[in-house]
């Protein structure tokens, strides 16, 4: 309201904004279907005997598939005529709705996908970065990346950046708490790829390990080098000059 503020606010108005909102709308459902899962669940442990007999030990795909085929007995005027009819009822429901929400699920996983393949090929021909990762990293940088003016402002924004702890003849950097934590759990997946299946990471951790690092220091290396990478390429996508 002074008018002294000089940060420069996310634009809302391109491709990253309808990524943002239909990560919401992919994430809500996500909740929602482990939720239903969770009381599928819960109700096969205090089902009838007999019917939770018949259901234990079915793997999650095929135990939500027989829910929903359920066919459940009623007496002559409509009415659930047992326990063990209103509890298949109640599974036949929230088996349903796993898969109306699978079914939303995947939708919003089209459009998303899409989305950032033509938002930003580079950043997703990253090792590690797949759709989901990438999603995050563009919300959190925003229509107008530009806007951020080096590697080092976007790492403090995915809280990244080292923060230095030494104390007496000990020089250390520790890791950072502040900032984006989504964008920071996303630069931590790509990290843990990495880790996995990458040869030249796993040769960087083991020169790091060797020279006493622990493996939260080099994991806190990695994920700035990495921010710095990511960084680098979202301005290509964005084709922002040097």
């Amino acid at each position: 309201i002074s008018g002294r503020a000089s940060a420069i606010p996310k634009a809302r108005d391109g491709n990253v904004e309808m990524i943002r909102v239909l990560r919401v709308a992919r994430n809500s459902a996500i909740k929602a279907r482990v939720a239903a899962i969770v009381q599928l669940k819960a109700t096969i442990v205090s089902a009838p005997a007999g019917l939770r007999g018949d259901l234990a030990g079915i793997d999650k795909a095929a135990l939500v598939d027989r829910c929903a085929r359920f066919r459940v007995a009623r007496t002559g005027e409509g009415h659930l005529d047992s326990t063990t009819s209103a509890t298949k009822a109640a599974l036949k429901t929230l088996a349903r709705r796993v898969r109306s929400l699978d079914d939303e699920i995947s939708g919003l996983d089209s459009d998303l996908g899409y989305l950032v393949e033509a938002t930003a090929p580079t950043l997703v021909s990253l090792f590690g970065v797949g759709t989901d990762v990438a999603g995050q990293l563009l919300v959190t940088a925003g229509d107008n990346p530009e806007r951020l003016k080096s590697s080092a402002a976007f790492a403090h924004l995915c809280g990244v950046a080292p923060v230095p702890a030494s104390s007496g003849r000990t020089t250390r950097h520790r890791l950072n708490r502040g900032g984006d934590r989504h964008a920071n759990a996303a630069l931590y997946r790509i990290t843990l790829c990495r880790l996995r299946h990458d040869d030249t990471t796993r040769a960087y951790r083991a020169r790091r390990a060797a020279e006493q690092k622990s493996t939260q220091d080099i994991i806190r290396c990695l994920k700035r080098y990495i921010a710095r990478e990511v960084y680098q390429a979202i301005r290509a996508d964005f084709q922002i000059s040097p």
